[in-house]
């Protein structure tokens, strides 16, 4: 591989003054400008960017953590993130921890050993090795989609308790009182808070949680269909709140696979609104908000952080969610004819 000497060599001039051509720390001749420019094509020559860094005391690099780069709710986040950090001349490196929190530690130091700029982090639940990790870190970094106690950082994410008793209240207005919640892990800080959204519109609307209508499972279509095969066994509820859109997408096929329409007899409702919510069928209804608009906030916020690392105390940015009506919801089965 060709060095910035053999680029000097092949020009017939110093290698300082190829640096100065490649950083624009000095004006040169165009006559030389032209020789260093045609002896790095004639090589392929490739500059250092570690030692380019190193000088500039800045990679250009931006690092993203996130639990499961297959969800298409982390993709839309990083776009977002990656768009924004583009247009700003930075790179993104992604690392996709597969939800297991040693392969996110992990990532977490070979990110910073690469001496990034700065670091976006979509965290794996709660893992308090992590925690402890994040909160010594000293590049500047924002956290994104889960709040992490103990960890001085911006933060951006959408109010989750709210978007859950919107979501919620939407189901209680078109009537249904029997109204299941099928959420992610219990253990996470989202499932909590989406959780006391539901309860809270139940608890207003004096609507009885039945025994049974709270479920846990992973973030995912295959745990949202293994869920609501056991909400769909016996008697059903008329409704459920499903505590992300993957998990919402289960459901309905849960429900298709047992012949019951929905909306007419099971009406269902999402969280986040992914782009995909729109194309199954019933096209998902769902409480979101634009998630490329999240990553680009989340983005913005990081770059300002790095260039005022000393500004005041971390900012929070709380998104307001919004409902997004689509075919899946509907008036409670003995009033749907009635509605229509």
């Amino acid at each position: 591989m060709a060095t910035i000497k053999d680029v000097a060599a092949l020009a017939g001039i110093s290698y300082t003054t190829v640096s100065h051509v490649l950083n624009k720390t000095r004006p040169v001749s165009e006559q030389v400008r032209l020789k260093v420019e045609a002896a790095i094509l004639e090589l392929d020559y490739v500059p250092s960017a570690v030692a380019r860094s190193l000088k500039a005391r800045s990679t250009a690099t931006i690092g993203l953590l996130v639990p499961n780069s297959v969800n298409p709710y982390f993709a839309e986040l990083a776009r977002g993130i990656e768009d924004a950090c583009e247009r700003n001349g930075y790179c993104v490196i992604l690392c996709n921890s597969d939800d297991n929190p040693q392969k996110q530690r992990s990532y977490l130091r070979v990110l910073l050993e690469k001496r990034i700029d700065g670091l976006v982090v979509a965290s794996v639940g709660e893992d308090a090795d992590l925690l402890q990790s994040l909160a010594g870190v000293r590049t500047p970094m924002v956290i994104v989609d889960r709040e992490l106690e103990g960890v001085d950082a911006d933060l951006v994410r959408i109010d989750h308790e709210h978007g859950a008793y919107l979501a919620t209240r939407h189901l209680l207005e078109l009537g249904h009182r029997d109204i299941a919640y099928i959420g992610g892990p219990a253990e996470t800080g989202v499932t909590q808070l989406r959780l006391s959204g539901y309860r809270r519109a139940m608890a207003e609307a004096e609507a009885e949680v039945l025994a049974g209508r709270v479920l846990h499972c992973d973030f995912t279509s295959p745990g949202g269909h293994a869920a609501a095969a056991q909400l769909l066994e016996g008697e059903r509820p008329t409704a459920i709140f499903a505590g992300n859109d993957m998990i919402g997408f289960g459901v309905l096929r849960a429900a298709a696979e047992r012949n019951i329409n929905v909306p007419g007899e099971l009406s269902v409702i999402g969280f986040d609104d992914i782009e995909l919510s729109r194309y199954v069928y019933p096209p998902l209804t769902t409480v979101g908000q634009s998630i490329r608009e999240l990553g680009e906030n989340a983005a913005a916020l990081l770059l300002s952080r790095i260039a005022t690392p000393r500004r005041d105390a971390a900012e929070q940015r709380i998104v307001a969610p919004r409902i997004v009506l689509r075919e899946s919801t509907g008036p409670r089965p003995d009033l749907f004819n009635d509605y229509r």
